[in-house]
Formats: structure tokens, C-alpha cells, sequence
């Protein structure tokens, strides 16, 4: 029998996944006009924009990720590649843009509360050792070989 999810985990996947769906659509078609920005913030921008591949991977990994998270598949995976994304756009509200940071922190806060419930399937990043050296230690009377 399947593991029931709480509405309140339904309710912060799918507003996490429209999100960045929306946002990562945006990134290619854009639909949703954006701000001019100067000084730090908009050298920042101009420097990722300049490279020719930092935004579309952004965007790119934003689109599939939202898409993941809408679908309800794969959602330890799309919270993972979710969160350095996370991490860089809060830390450019809280560095460069602050008076916009009230939503960045909301989807902050949704992606925690999905990585607090999904934390069962993040446990083995945790372990000290993996099964496998884990294995070979136990084989080798309590130390690891060279080849673990």
C-alpha cells in the first residue's frame, strides 16, 4: 500500500512545480516582462547572459524540474537539481535585490518542507560509507581496502 501524501505536501509540490515551470517557461518565451536591473544586480545578470549557456540551463533545469514536481515523479530528483538553483536565487535577493526576496524565500521554505517529507529517500547521502565499502570493510576484519 502506497504511503498517503498530506494535502499540505500535494499543496507545496504542485505551487513549488507551477513555480518553476512558469519561471523556467518564462526563460524561453518570455511572457512575463522582467525588470530592467542596473548596477550589481544587472552586471550580475549581464555576466550570466554573456556566457550563452547559464541561462538556458537555468531555465532549462527550472522548466523540467517544474514539470517533475507537477507530475509527481521523480520528486527527490527534481528537489536536488532544484537546489542550488534555490540557493543562488535567494542569495541574489538577499545580496543584490533584497526588497524582492518575500518570494524566493516562499519557494524556499516549499522546497524545505518537500525535502523535510521526502527525507527518507536522501538518507543513504548521509551515510559515512556506502553499502559497498561498507561491505568490503567488514570483509577485510574493520578496515577498508585500497579499492573502496
Amino acid at each position: 500500500m502506497a504511503i498517503q501524501k498530506s494535502k499540505a505536501q500535494t499543496a507545496a509540490r504542485l505551487t513549488l512545480g507551477a513555480a518553476f515551470f512558469v519561471f523556467g517557461l518564462n526563460g524561453f518565451l518570455q511572457f512575463i516582462p522582467q525588470p530592467a536591473h542596473s548596477g550589481a544586480p544587472g552586471a550580475f545578470l549581464g555576466a550570466l547572459a554573456a556566457t550563452g549557456y547559464m541561462f538556458p540551463l537555468i531555465k532549462g533545469t527550472e522548466l523540467v524540474t517544474g514539470l517533475m514536481l507537477l507530475a509527481g515523479r521523480y520528486v527527490p530528483l527534481a528537489l536536488t537539481l532544484l537546489a542550488p538553483v534555490m540557493v543562488n536565487i535567494v542569495a541574489f535577493h538577499l545580496f543584490l535585490e533584497p526588497a524582492s526576496i518575500a518570494l524566493p524565500l516562499v519557494l524556499l521554505a516549499l522546497g524545505l518542507f518537500l525535502a523535510w517529507k521526502e527525507r527518507s529517500s536522501y538518507a543513504a547521502l548521509f551515510e559515512s560509507r556506502s553499502g559497498a565499502s561498507a561491505r568490503l570493510s567488514d570483509r577485510a576484519g574493520g578496515h577498508a581496502s585500497a579499492a573502496a
